[in-house]
């Protein structure tokens, strides 16, 4: 294992472009992996030298001259090395046509026509045509050669270079030159059209801030946001967007979470309130103390994962990138074997058959599935995260087509985590009151959502001095001394660990057990409301057809249970301590009744060795949480479960995408592969089997980011 060092590509503009780069630079000494990003054209290089930047960028010079390389820092503003590689490279190696392309290109659109249309002899048809296709296709046969020379043969200037120069040398020269015009052509639409693409995704995450105003003395600046340090008051005013991650200190407002979370219906934050960045303030002026740098910030993170996720890629994807490799040597042989064999072996016309192999040629490259495959799957993970899903990457996004089980950890998950003391039963000569005073003691020191409820309902104010030896038990409750007496808050657990004869309560919800002394005093039940959506999330996975819905707690039994019977679940595993938990997944993981993954969606935190042991780990309430983003595959934005279901609809929708594309590309090729054997389909056909097809499946690809689920 080594330092990951992030690079950017700029002029990176197709895929055969990036497979090329990503097989060189995994060639260097002392490089362990390379990943390189096509559309968000960055390069992450892991390796043991971290003075990579010199070296990396002489070898890209020599495999794309096009692409000039800089280093990504930390703090997303991009250091330049201004080392600009300059290369005549064909039209499509820029995001725009120069003026000098567009002389060059109509000049020769010109003299086609004119060699078509004009009555001359054969001689200067000849003359005509042969400048029109230098003019036309000159820089691709030069592509063609450069890379000829580098070892890399089978590309797509070699194969159009090697057609047309084909179709010259059996006397087509008009059609030589028209097809080269029409697969330029077909190149700048489909170039346009990925651009567009690019563009679409990158607007759709476009929450990241411009501005920050900084408050200095009496003055507020306006600065941009990488300016900003931790401690820094800024003022947000009404309609724009929160730069960074801070704390509101004078001010109220509302706040529109839209960007981050998906949701449609705003916050009110007031005073002591963290506000995110990337988060848009609708009402009120508010004050706020920066918590978090630009690079740390909440937009920050949630854009690095989505414009990172595409370097996990898809089985799929990986796929289709082996076999590209294969598939178009294999054509190029073929035609090779088509133009030859059949003259040889039999009375036929050379010129005809080489005609045939000829288009062949056209047809055989794999742009439509090497370019629009990865934009289906990145066009998933952008529409996804528009909705407050965020995934991280697009095997993780195949996965979620494939799901046998989905395990939900139950408080804060299923249930909303807000717990509230609904019941206070003493026992022997203890009172309620003394009940709720000794509980609250014993809970001060803890932040679980238990203690947090019952020092609600307690509200009078701790005497930190009556207390001392605080331990917390993991997954049996806290043992304290209180005005000197030994006090036991926690589950029944708790209560045999100790010996303490206690009676079982029936009730419904979580039970705190308290004992003084060793003598059992009472309880209090705590209950934790099912949040609104649980149920339909339920319902909605078994209508997808996944085998079982379980839940795992550390509940009583009667808790669980009564839950799990109302959601309707397919299993409940009761009083489990974190370890269990562990145990549990990996018997699950055994008796899965298919191949499908099995999901584990919890809070992200305490329940991290547990996403990490699913096939996919899916993080809920993240907004904001650091360990959620991290610990997890999937990270759910809100509290709501049923985006788990919106995640799956997104992840099959952009599955049927990808395969139309696959089954488009192969179908059409095979098609006009097979009519071009039997001398039926033109260069013609040819043409549009290779850009067209490529064109039409690119913009099949963006429907995924629009997935309306």
């Amino acid at each position: 294992m080594g330092k990951q060092s992030e690079f950017i590509l700029q002029g990176l503009d197709c895929a055969s472009c990036a497979a090329k780069v990503e097989n060189a630079v995994k060639k260097m000494p002392d490089v362990s992996d390379v990943t390189v990003n096509s559309f968000t054209k960055t390069m992450v290089v892991e390796s043991k030298n971290e003075n990579l930047y010199e070296d990396i960028s002489t070898l890209i010079k020599n495999v794309e001259p096009k692409i000039t390389v800089k280093v990504k820092n930390d703090g997303k503003k991009h250091h330049d090395h201004d080392h600009h590689h300059h290369d005549h490279d064909h039209s499509h190696g820029n995001s725009s046509i120069s003026k000098l392309e567009v002389l060059r290109f109509s000049i020769g659109i010109i003299l086609f026509a004119i060699g078509i249309l004009g009555n001359i002899n054969n001689f200067g048809e000849n003359i005509v045509f042969i400048i029109a296709y230098i003019l036309i296709g000159g820089d691709v046969v030069y592509s063609a050669f450069r890379n000829i020379l580098k070892g890399q043969v089978f590309d797509e200037f070699f194969l159009m270079s090697v057609a047309t120069i084909g179709a010259f040398a059996i006397g087509e020269h008009s059609e030589a030159v028209a097809v080269m015009l029409f697969y330029q052509i077909g190149e700048i639409f489909q170039k346009q059209a990925l651009d567009k693409s690019r563009k679409s995704i990158a607007d759709l995450m476009d929450i990241r801030p411009e501005v920050a105003h900084v408050k200095k003395g009496n003055e507020i600046v306006s600065v941009s946001p990488e300016e900003v340090t931790i401690g820094d008051i800024i003022v947000v005013k009404p309609g724009e967007k929160v730069p960074l991650d801070s704390v509101v200190i004078n001010g109220s407002s509302t706040i529109d979470t839209s960007a981050l979370t998906g949701e449609s219906v705003p916050r009110i934050v007031n005073s002591k309130d963290m506000i995110l960045s990337g988060t848009v303030n609708l009402t009120g002026l508010l004050t706020a103390e920066v918590k978090h740098t630009i690079g740390e910030s909440t937009v920050s993170k949630i854009l690095n994962l989505v414009q990172n996720a595409s370097n996990k890629k898809a089985k799929t994807e990986q796929f289709i990138t082996k076999f590209a490799k294969v598939y178009t040597p294999a054509v190029v042989y073929f035609a090779l074997a088509l133009a030859l064999i059949p003259p040889i072996f039999t009375d036929a016309s050379f010129t005809d058959w080489i005609h045939r192999a000829l288009v062949f040629l056209v047809i055989s490259c794999p742009c439509a599935l090497v370019i629009s495959i990865p934009l289906g799957f990145f066009g998933g993970i952008g529409g996804a995260s528009k909705q407050g899903i965020l995934i991280k990457g697009g095997n993780y996004l195949e996965a979620l087509n494939k799901v046998d089980t989905v395990v939900f950890d139950k408080t804060g998950t299923l249930t909303k985590g807000s717990f509230s003391v609904t019941k206070i039963q003493a026992v022997g000569d203890f009172t309620e009151t003394e009940i709720l005073q000794t509980a609250a003691y014993a809970e001060f020191f803890s932040n679980h959502p238990i203690a947090v409820s019952i020092m609600a309902k307690y509200e009078e104010k701790i005497d930190e001095g009556r207390l001392s030896e605080f331990e917390e038990i993991a997954g049996y409750g806290l043992k304290v001394k209180f005005d000197g007496r030994t006090i036991l808050a926690g589950n029944q657990k708790l209560m045999h660990k100790y010996n303490v004869n206690h009676t079982e309560a029936k009730e419904f919800g979580t039970i705190v057990y308290i004992a003084v002394d060793g003598n059992f005093a009472g309880y209090l039940v705590i209950s934790d409301e099912i949040k609104e959506d649980s149920k339909a999330t339920v319902d909605a996975l078994h209508s997808m057809g996944i085998n079982r819905v379980i839940m795992l707690t550390g509940d009583s039994k009667t808790v669980g249970e009564e839950v799990a019977g109302l959601l309707g679940l397919d299993e409940v595993y009761t009083e489990l301590l974190p370890d269990q938990k562990v145990e549990v997944m990996e018997q699950l993981k055994v008796t899965k009744k298919t191949d499908g993954r099995l999901i584990f969606v919890g809070d992200g935190i305490n329940d991290a060795p547990v996403l990490a042991l699913a096939d996919v780990g899916v993080a809920m309430g993240g907004l904001g949480s650091d360990a959620a983003i991290e610990a997890s595959d999937v990270v759910l934005m809100t509290d709501e479960p049923s985006k788990l279901v919106t995640a799956i609809r997104i992840a099959k929708r952009t599955k049927q995408i990808v395969w139309q594309n696959i089954a488009f590309a192969l179908g059409v090729k095979g098609l006009v592969l097979l009519l071009g054997a039997g001398g039926l389909a033109t260069m013609w056909e040819a043409v549009f089997a290779d850009v067209g097809v490529a064109l039409i499946a690119i913009l099949n690809a963006t429907r995924a980011m629009k997935s309306n689920n």
